[in-house]
């Protein structure tokens, strides 16, 4: 377990831009998932690493119309506990649901150790009793039960609390190692994180060069008197192959010619030099690959986030005149002219 930081709560920590009462918030009905597709399977994933309990009595807390439980799960019961009946109703895995808001009232209407499972995704940021929270998922779960806490970079800031919003991602995962610590009755936590896969394909953002949604998990079990043999989530990341190194080779060589990329093949895209005072261009034009998918400029994505440029890639660029290749971090090349 990482090293905690010593972060002491006061009345303010747990305080929200937005008072107002969290029912009104939802009148109308939120049907949409709050991460993209690729986010979403990862969540999935991830439960379906943790739980390994057979037929497992599962508690969806703070629920909404998706649980993000895999198929391949088959548990014997789901409870549902949220703030939204509509939603709930229009969950297709709950077999029966409990609306209170939590944030009023956080005792759990459940008795001691009814659980195998309980499962929090995408909303503990707006949990403003966290502690009192937490110490009551340890009161129903069964002894070495799982409580799994998933969450991401999203959120609605009227609603998140005041230190959930003014702290950093990795600074987030500490907080909820926090809550479990200071709440009591688990084992030591464990986190992980999946960060930097590509955008899902038709996605609003989809060719913006930015990363799929980051999911972060941190869960531990319910104190008892057996060790846990929980395996640790490998969500691997995206591979991406790059063609035959001499077909590559071969490619550049015909480049001059066929203006094609060498990595996937498709045309570059001829692009207009700015005329700026700052250009180091010797050439009018330069040939430029944009597809979004091209093995090299995916591969340029992964490499950039290892050094900790999240959500920049580099452009393959071919100089005609000089018959060379160059691989540009990504600008706002101009279209074909």
């Amino acid at each position: 377990m990482r090293e905690l930081p010593n972060i002491e709560f006061d009345s303010d920590s747990f305080r929200r831009l937005d008072e107002t009462d969290d029912t009104l918030l939802n009148e109308v009905d939120r049907f949409i998932d709050p991460v993209d597709a690729t986010a979403l399977a990862t969540v999935e994933r991830i439960v379906n690493t943790l739980v390994v309990e057979s037929s497992p009595v599962v508690l969806d807390l703070m629920a909404g119309v998706n649980s993000h439980l895999p198929e391949t799960l088959r548990p014997a019961r789901v409870v549902g506990l949220g703030l939204h009946a509509g939603e709930l109703a229009r969950n297709p895995v709950l077999t029966e649901s409990v609306v209170q808001d939590l944030n009023r009232d956080s005792d759990l209407p459940f008795p001691d150790s009814t659980f195998d499972v309980v499962l929090n995704t995408l909303s503990v940021e707006y949990m403003t009793r966290p502690l009192a929270l937490f110490r009551g998922v340890a009161r129903v779960l069964k002894p070495g039960g799982l409580f799994l806490v998933i969450f991401s970079n999203r959120m609605f800031p009227q609603k998140a609390v005041k230190v959930w919003r003014e702290s950093s991602e990795s600074v987030h995962v500490d907080l909820v190692n926090l809550y479990f610590d200071r709440a009591g009755g688990f084992d030591a936590p464990a986190s992980f994180a999946s960060i930097g896969k590509p955008q899902p394909r038709g996605n609003l953002r989809d060719g913006l060069c930015l990363p799929s949604d980051p999911v972060y998990a941190v869960y531990a079990d319910k104190q008892s008197e057996e060790a846990s043999h929980r395996p640790r989530p490998v969500v691997a990341p995206e591979r991406v192959e790059l063609p035959d190194r001499e077909a590559v080779e071969h490619r550049k060589r015909l480049a001059h010619w066929t203006l094609r990329c060498p990595y996937c093949y498709e045309m570059l895209t001829r692009w207009k030099v700015p005329d700026t005072p700052f250009n180091q261009w010797d050439a009018e034009y330069l040939y430029v690959c944009l597809k979004k998918d091209c093995p090299h400029a995916l591969r340029s994505r992964s490499a950039m986030h290892e050094q900790g440029n999240v959500g920049l890639t580099c452009r393959l660029m071919y100089h005609r005149e000089r018959d060379c290749f160059y691989s540009v971090p990504d600008l706002a090349f101009g279209s074909e002219d």
